[in-house]
């Protein structure tokens, strides 16, 4: 799973500069009511020493601030920088392009110019930069998978109670069975994943390098495919297989067709937690693990042992790290699954409890980490 989220006429960006600057100085009499209280320790009858007070505090307005990541999902679902591009620029334009209130609008857009996300080259008239660039394709759209993951951190309060996602208390349904339920959200998770979101993927899994003995490649939980159709156009003579659920799978042809290796690609439409096809000598596992807690996670790695029997290999992309490497803590997959990282040795435990012994494990030359296991 994908791993990203977080006014004004010039008379208005005066007031929020004044306001900026009686923030600051708000600040700055009660930093200094603050000295004052620790050079006074006498007159409050206690001691207190430096080693108590932290030489360097985090700035909470800053990091509470709500403001500009609903900015910038705003902008995305608008496709504010795709205007820009066709040459919509000044506001009142925009503001008929996109539906919307021009001075509200206009207020967006200024923050946003003010936190360094696009540039206002003239009063009212607003252009692209680097950073403007990158909003459209980090799936923030509200209307597709970006809404689901902005209001699922919502519910965070319960998970951090419970030990369990929430995500079903602010949609209705677990994260998966509501895609399903949602045709139009489960193809913007698809698209977010591939290559429109993540680039090309690499194509070089193994650790060892020996593509030799590989005839038969099962992608599972591959998405659309864009891992198993680079494998398979670097590799002519293998043969693949992708397993998602059918509606996944089914989005899969044109991207297959593209590459040039759809007769090569048997489809199933499915669950991995049911038994997978049998009998391949390569099973591979990209983010995917990092989605699920324990048992679930078990239960995975256990269909493709099955599978694997008795010659198979599996491979683990993401949600394994090595053991001197420090695991992500909160991910959207915590939130919308229950999922985290593993180190190596806590992995090692929960493979070897259904039958997996680790051949290697390192980097790859793309630096992500990979893990190579075979059925005992």
């Amino acid at each position: 799973m994908p791993k990203r989220f977080e006014t004004l006429p010039m008379n208005v960006l005066s007031m929020g500069k004044a306001a900026e600057s009686m923030i600051t100085c708000s600040r700055t009499v009660l930093d200094r009511a603050a000295v004052r209280s620790h050079q006074e320790p006498e007159e409050e009858g206690k001691e207190m020493t430096d080693d108590k007070i932290p030489a360097k505090s985090a700035n909470l307005s800053v990091l509470s601030d709500l403001c500009t990541p609903w900015c910038i999902h705003v902008v995305a679902t608008l496709r504010i920088a795709d205007h820009l591009a066709a040459g919509a620029t000044d506001i009142t334009t925009l503001a008929k392009a996109t539906a919307c209130n021009a001075d509200f609008l206009q207020r967006v857009l200024r923050h946003l110019v003010a936190k360094g996300v696009f540039v206002e080259p003239a009063p009212g008239q607003f252009a692209l930069n680097q950073a403007a660039l990158e909003v459209q394709r980090f799936g923030l759209n509200l209307d597709g998978i970006g809404g689901r993951m902005a209001h699922a951190w919502g519910t965070l309060l319960t998970a951090v109670r419970t030990g369990k996602p929430a995500y079903h208390e602010q949609f209705g349904l677990p994260f998966w069975e509501d895609l399903q339920a949602h045709p139009d959200i489960a193809s913007s998770f698809d698209a977010l994943m591939g290559p429109a979101g993540h680039g090309i993927p690499d194509p070089e899994v193994l650790l060892t390098g020996e593509w030799e003995e590989v005839k038969t490649v099962v992608d599972v939980g591959g998405g659309t495919g864009a891992l198993l159709a680079e494998i398979l156009r670097v590799h002519p003579q293998i043969q693949g297989i992708l397993v998602d659920f059918p509606g996944t799978v089914a989005r899969a042809e044109a991207l297959l067709q593209e590459a040039g290796v759809r007769e090569r690609v048997r489809t199933v439409g499915q669950s991995f937690f049911d038994p997978l096809p049998a009998g391949a000598d390569l099973y591979l596992l990209k983010s995917i693990l990092n989605d699920w807690p324990d048992q679930e996670a078990q239960l995975i790695l256990s269909r493709c042992a099955e599978a694997a029997r008795p010659g198979g290999r599996i491979v683990i992309l993401g949600g394994v790290v090595a053991d001197d490497s420090v695991p992500s803590l909160l991910t959207p997959e915590m939130v919308l699954l229950g999922g985290k990282e593993r180190p190596l040795t806590e992995f090692q435990e929960l493979a070897h409890q259904i039958g997996l012994t680790i051949l290697t494990s390192g980097r790859l030359p793309s630096g992500r980490f990979a893990v190579e296991c075979r059925p005992i």
